[in-house]
């Protein structure tokens, strides 16, 4: 092989080609095991392909004995021999007779598991060099189009690809793994009795509407200011990461068995603000309170001891205003390789920044992105979302799938909009004169029948049913609970988990 490297602009040494980590003995090996029998490709097909192997003639000799025997053909030094009788490369290894002595040296095929491993681990390691002088020659250029910043985000994708890939490689699924993988997430449903499939709300009635968060799903929470969405959004995040335990799975891996580790984007409020907000509702103290320093000593005392509790709540906030998505993307491939990821929350979409200039391509952008997110973290992403001013101006303001904002490209991608309502709210605002006695009355009445009461309407739903859940909200602790039906425990009420 021809040396490739000198020294680089950096005047930093770069590694020749022939020094590359690699082991020519392991892929020998390996690939007279295939040739030797057919039976050893399945064992490792799962592990390496062709762009593994260090030797582009034994690249090429794998790539047509995988090929063939795909299409149940025998791939022998006998049959490769016709295909690669033009390849110069196997010429100056000394042509046919190569293959044959392949096939020859072969020892028992019961190491080809670690030889597979092997390959692929040194084929990671020179990706690992070659990346690590791009981004050294990337840094040493002084180019005004690229900024520092941009460079770290860029790197960071391309780590998070190298390190994603033996884990989650692209291309067509058989319909053996997708049934298999579809009976596996039922079974995960039957054994907890009829349960979820996904990570739990911590709310049961909408956990029994949506099964769940499910992994690489995109979920739309929207509302009108003071409706309660960021408060929603926290009670689920402190629900999913106050239930996190971790395990064996059913596939065998370790990771969260109940509840999970929460990513928060929080770009409205600052960490501090959300904390306090989680802390009242653990506590039971108005966040009111909370803010002013107005409590007495029961209460501070249970301030404290909450905030004791919620130390080892896997729930990381990130408070940076107006993030751009690729940052975004970025900063949660971070925390799921560092500390894990199983639930996503960016609160709220419109304050996310993407690349266009034009406001409805923008937040496409932007949504697309989240779902991608999803999708490459396998995990559920919830994003909130502002409705347009157009459903105060309606008689009836419960909200429609036509009121989220630059709504088109976010009904698409979402798999689940969910929009949050509380009529007590409107209801408060038409309170009528004392001087009308009979309208007083029937307010009073309207008031105390949707007093702590919210209903989350499931607008559109790609794996199961629309409709609407209700439940209890506490606006002094800004908690949303589960709503006791009147059949229930022998009567009304309002219960919380």
């Amino acid at each position: 092989m021809n040396e490739i490297a000198a020294i680089n602009a950096t005047g930093l040494d770069i590694q020749s080609e022939d020094t590359m980590p690699h082991s020519t003995e392991a892929e020998q090996q390996l690939l007279g095991a295939i040739l030797t029998n057919n039976d050893v490709y399945d064992r490792v097909a799962s592990i390496i392909g062709p762009q593994h192997f260090y030797d582009p003639v034994h690249a090429r000799i794998f790539e047509i004995a995988a090929a063939r025997i795909a299409k149940n053909n025998l791939a022998s030094p006998v049959t490769l021999k016709a295909f690669m009788e033009d390849d110069e490369g196997l010429k100056e290894l000394g042509g046919a007779a190569y293959l044959a002595r392949l096939a020859g040296a072969a020892i028992s095929a019961f190491a080809v598991r670690d030889y597979a491993q092997m390959i692929y681990d040194l084929a990671v390691r020179r990706d690992l060099i070659r990346l690590g002088h791009d981004i050294s020659a990337k840094a040493s250029r002084m180019d005004v189009a690229s900024e520092p910043r941009e460079q770290i985000v860029e790197a960071e994708q391309q780590l998070y690809k190298l390190a994603e890939q033996g884990q989650s490689e692209g291309g067509f699924t058989s319909f053996l793994k997708a049934v298999t993988d579809a009976v596996n997430v039922a079974n995960a449903a039957y054994q907890r009795e009829g349960g979820l499939a996904g990570v739990s709300t911590g709310l049961i009635d909408m956990d029994t509407k949506l099964g769940g968060l499910h992994p690489s799903d995109l979920l739309i929470l929207a509302g009108r200011p003071s409706m309660g969405k960021t408060s929603l959004a926290t009670n689920i995040a402190f629900n999913v990461a106050k239930a996190y335990k971790r395990g064996k799975k059913p596939d065998g891996s370790e990771g969260a068995v109940d509840g999970g580790v929460v990513g928060f984007f929080s770009l409205e409020m600052s960490a501090e603000q959300l904390a306090g907000r989680i802390l009242a509702e653990a506590s039971e103290v108005s966040s009111h309170k909370i803010r002013q320093g107005d409590m007495d000593e029961v209460e501070f005392r249970r301030f404290v001891e909450a905030a004791k509790a919620l130390e080892a709540c896997p729930l990381f906030i990130d408070d940076t205003a107006a993030i751009p998505i690729a940052q975004l993307a970025a900063r949660a491939r971070r925390l799921k390789r560092t500390h894990g990821l199983d639930l996503l929350i960016v609160d709220y979409l419109q304050l996310v920044r993407g690349t266009s200039d034009n406001r409805v391509q923008e937040i496409g952008e932007i949504s697309m992105g989240l779902k991608a997110i999803a999708k490459e973290l396998n995990i559920p992403v919830i994003a909130l979302s502002q409705l347009s001013r157009q459903v105060e101006s309606r008689e009836d303001k419960r909200p429609q799938l036509s009121d989220l904002r630059e709504s088109g490209t976010i009904e698409q991608d979402a798999d689940v909009v969910m929009f949050v309502f509380r009529e007590e709210y409107y209801k408060e605002r038409e309170k009528p004169g004392d001087h009308e006695l009979d309208k007083m009355a029937e307010w009073q009445e309207a008031m105390s029948r949707l007093h702590g009461k919210a209903e989350v309407i499931i607008g559109k739903q790609r794996h199961g049913p629309i409709g609407t859940v209700e439940l209890s909200f506490e606006s002094q602790f800004t908690r949303f609970g589960n709503l006791v039906k009147p059949w229930q425990q022998g009567g009304g009420g309002e219960q919380n988990f």
